[in-house]
């Protein structure tokens, strides 16, 4: 992997052991900008690795602190991600400045990153994360585009393993059992579409979006 270490000062000590990767968009128009910004005393913000649009990886923060990246966030009842997990920042113009996808050389980027991170971390498949998962109230990175499927196909994330059916249940007792905060039911729905249903994107669950939570929960560890 091509990694370029560029420190940034923003981390304080870990409170919980590694078991989580969050991926994120930097909402920014360039890397050089996003890099700018993470490693600028001012900003209050970081992560631990940055990726260029071009693969470029960028270590800012290390894996052994905690990077602040996830802020206000949720999943599976525990509210200090930064805490047990690792930030990916993925160089992307995001919703404020042209959202765009991502090149293919960024993504196998990540997912050489997050192999490697999984291997030496332990980290459950599981427990790799977008921010919109993690902060569904706040958050939609790293959106729609995001190709959630291929990564799956290299082991990396969740995914359901059943084909859509209208099985009933309770959508949002599913998505808490899964780990989405359902304090905001709407918000809840829309992360979840974003991460599995991107085709549709108005928080309002049909019966694939019901076929598709049962089916991952059923995959879910």
């Amino acid at each position: 992997m091509d990694i370029t270490y560029t420190p940034s000062p923003h981390f304080n000590d870990r409170q919980s052991p590694i078991d989580a990767l969050v991926v994120h968009y930097t909402d920014m128009e360039s890397t050089q900008k996003a890099l700018d910004w993470l490693i600028d005393p001012r900003s209050q913000v970081s992560a631990h690795y940055l990726i260029s649009e071009t693969g470029r990886i960028h270590a800012l923060v290390e894996d052994s602190k905690r990077a602040w990246h996830a802020g206000e966030s949720f999943w599976k009842g525990r509210t200090d991600i930064n805490s047990c997990s690792l930030g990916i920042e993925l160089s992307n113009p995001g919703h404020s400045h042209g959202y765009t996808p991502f090149p293919d050389a960024q993504i196998n980027a990540l997912i050489q990153l997050c192999l490697h991170l999984q291997a030496r971390w332990n980290i459950p498949s599981s427990r790799i994360l977008g921010h919109s998962d993690v902060a569904p109230h706040r958050k939609q990175d790293p959106g729609h585009l995001f190709p959630w499927n291929k990564l799956h196909h290299h082991g990396l994330g969740l995914w359901p393993s059943l084909p859509p059916a209208s099985r009933a249940q309770d959508l949002f007792k599913t998505l808490s059992t899964i780990g989405y905060d359902i304090s905001s039911p709407e918000h809840a729905i829309l992360a979840f579409q974003r991460h599995f249903q991107p085709h549709k994107l108005d928080g309002i669950p049909d019966t694939e979006t019901l076929a598709l939570a049962h089916g991952l929960l059923a995959s879910a560890p």
